[in-house]
């Protein structure tokens, strides 16, 4: 049945392709065989739970191939019908151009923008070895036992993220990530030995990687690579598939042509004579539907496992109740208490100058003691992003109990994996790095946005007060960036009690990411009500108020001291002012406008204070109020010098205030 069932999966992608006239054909037929052998196998999931937290995990890192995503998934009895396929890239169907994120079909990640698939699978290979190595006791049931396996292509591999994860994969030993990948030596403007001759096999052998090499087209030798993949313990495994992109069109396989663009009715044809399909358009036998149909093996590899965490439960009663809350992705049930007493604890205690960086590492060590699923990492930077709490241990090869991982210099690999591993369930990652070096993580950042999966970026020295690094690591343009991408919560606190309020709504955020954007240098505490502190989370309120105030002074992070302290001097010349603060613009564009009115007065002028670009501010200003922002790249000086270069101090914001008040 192995040439009848790859072809099944071949003419639903080249139909559906057809259909739509857009897409890409030529993958899917020339990976047919290989989901064959995976697919039908060797993959352990269950249709009708695509939840079952002990599947195993299958990510298609070249989604533009997404056809041949979308075939499996009907043909072994998922939530999605033929009339999905029909309706392939059309607006509101399951099956958009590339894969996303949807559980509820079976689609475990959103793909497509090349090399962030094998990130995630890498990430979710790491989440299933640290859980493992918590959750299975060598005297009995093993809870945390699958597999993690991606298609990938040419693309891929010359992404430099590639690179990050799978070095990364290799040190880390992560012997049940297993990838396919689809060599067939063409991309979208031809044949790549033109500018791809890595030779790969040597390439993830010095990763530390097994590497084997098959014939792409040949069910068995896949099958036998599959098998000697799964015995590698040790040792991720790439196997090699040598095969033929479009394979069975008699005139466009092997070609750019088939890559991204419909075959054509003719060429439609063709292959189908060609491969002895002589089925209609969409038409699958039920034979070969049957054959390919999941729900009854899946439902039993879901059935055993249930039975096994009974067994678990009554062997290990606290790791089980531990490791199905986290499945359940709960809170612990006193967390909120524990919250509200570590906050008043902080409103009441040492009220020294703090860096925000510093502040961060505070509440981490609150936070992870208590949550013993957030794992904590940094980019290389991990004594300066302060990311390891003294809750933290070291994650290493020999240690995947650890709960702070070193990711080397490596920024994208490393937002890539934390994606990954939130997909994966049972771990809360943090990751950090330099504001300025979010640009090289930048797209990950953006797909966890797109998935709605509330990963934690912790950013620090957030401005030019950094100081004497100067303009290479001084951030300016990076903040609105990050305020411009649609689901993502930005908090920029001025001191610790902001700070606290911060990581508390990334941490129990469900479908939104977060960054903290913290300051290297130290910033005072601010005195707040009660009422004050309870206003935070709303993501901008009123530090003092004034009736008939004549100005609105707005500021956010390290700044927030000096509109404090010019509001000051305003009022001493007669001047009612208003002081705001606003650790995250998000959120309070969020807020209803009853609320943002009664806390930025659209009615009086306004003065805000930002050392960072100030385009995401024009949602509050109006033509004749005054941004203090940065338009230029910093300087290499003392922070105090490049305050008083850039116009961020106290006297300047008086000037440009009085000069408000005066038009």
């Amino acid at each position: 049945m192995h040439k009848e069932l790859a072809n099944a999966i071949r003419f639903l992608s080249i139909d559906a392709v057809q259909a739509a006239r857009s897409g890409h054909p030529g993958m899917p037929m020339g990976m047919a065989d290989i989901a064959v052998a995976l697919w039908k196998y060797n993959l352990k999931h269950n249709p009708q739970n695509p939840h079952w937290f002990n599947r195993d995990r299958f990510v298609l890192s070249n989604g533009h191939g997404s056809m041949l995503l979308y075939s499996l998934l009907y043909l072994t009895g998922y939530n999605l019908s033929i009339e999905d396929l029909k309706n392939f890239r059309q607006l509101g169907s399951k099956t958009p151009g590339h894969p996303e994120l949807d559980l509820e079909i079976g689609v475990e990640t959103t793909t497509g923008p090349l090399g962030q698939g094998i990130g995630n699978a890498v990430g979710m290979a790491l989440a299933e070895k640290m859980l493992a190595s918590k959750f299975n006791q060598l005297d009995g049931p093993q809870p945390i036992d699958h597999y993690t396996y991606t298609f990938l292509g040419d693309g891929c591999l010359m992404e430099g993220v590639s690179h990050e994860v799978c070095s990364f994969a290799g040190t880390h030993g992560l012997g049940k990530l297993i990838c396919f990948y689809d060599q067939n030596g063409i991309s979208i403007d031809g044949e790549i030995t033109n500018w791809f001759t890595d030779n790969t096999v040597q390439r993830f052998k010095s990763y530390n990687w097994q590497v084997l090499e098959v014939d792409g087209h040949n069910v068995d030798q896949i099958l036998e690579a599959i098998k000697t993949a799964q015995e590698e313990s040790s040792r991720p495994t790439l196997i090699c598939c040598k095969t033929e992109i479009g394979f069975g069109s008699p005139n466009k396989a092997g070609t750019s042509g088939v890559h991204g663009s419909p075959l054509g009715d003719e060429e439609i044809a063709k292959t189908r004579n060609q491969l002895e399909w002589e089925h209609s358009p969409f038409d699958i036998p039920e034979n070969i539907k049957s054959e390919w149909d999941a729900k009854e093996i899946g439902l039993k590899h879901n059935s055993e496992w249930d039975a096994l965490m009974n067994e678990y439960s009554t062997m290990h009663p606290e790791l089980s109740n531990e490791l199905k809350r986290l499945i359940n992705n709960d809170l612990p049930n006193d967390f909120e208490k524990l919250y509200e007493e570590f906050l008043e604890g902080l409103v009441v205690g040492d009220q020294k100058d703090l860096a925000t960086r510093k502040a961060s590492e505070i509440c981490l060590n609150f936070f992870c003691e208590q949550l013993p699923e957030l794992v904590g990492g940094s980019a290389d930077l991990t004594g300066s992003n302060n990311t390891y709490s003294s809750a933290s241990s070291e994650l290493l090869p020999d240690n995947p109990q650890g709960n702070h991982i070193f990711y080397g210099v490596r920024e994208f690999g490393m937002t890539a994996m934390m994606n990954g591993m939130l997909l994966h369930g049972g771990i809360k990652p943090y990751g950090g790095t330099f504001l300025v070096f979010m640009d090289y993580a930048r797209n990950a950042v953006r797909l966890a946005a797109l998935m709605e999966i509330p990963n934690i970026f912790v950013y620090t020295h957030d401005s030019i007060g950094l100081g004497e690094d100067g303009p290479t690591h001084q951030p300016i343009e990076h903040l609105v960036t990050l305020r411009a991408t649609p689901n993502l919560n930005n908090w920029r606190p001025a001191d610790l009690i902001e700070t606290a309020v911060g990581w508390r709504e990334a941490i129990t955020s469900t479908k939104t990411p977060h960054s903290l954007v913290l300051s290297r240098q130290n910033l005072p505490h601010i005195q707040r009500t009660k009422d004050q502190v309870s206003q935070i989370e709303n993501g901008g309120y009123l530090l003092s108020y004034e009736d008939n105030a004549d100005i609105t002074l707005i500021a956010s992070g390290s700044e927030v001291k000096l509109i404090v302290a010019a509001a000051k001097s305003i009022k001493e010349e007669g001047f009612k002012v208003n002081v705001v603060s606003m650790p995250c613009l998000d959120k309070f564009y969020q807020q209803d406008k009853v609320y943002r009115d009664s806390v930025v007065d659209p009615m009086i002028p306004k003065l805000i204070v930002e050392a960072l670009h100030p385009d995401s501010w024009h949602g509050l200003v109006n033509l004749a109020d005054t941004v203090i922002g940065m338009n230029t790249f910093g300087e290499s000086a003392p922070a105090s010098e490049l305050m008083v270069k850039f116009g961020f101090t106290e006297n300047n914001i008086i000037t440009q205030a009085k000069k408000l008040l005066s038009k």
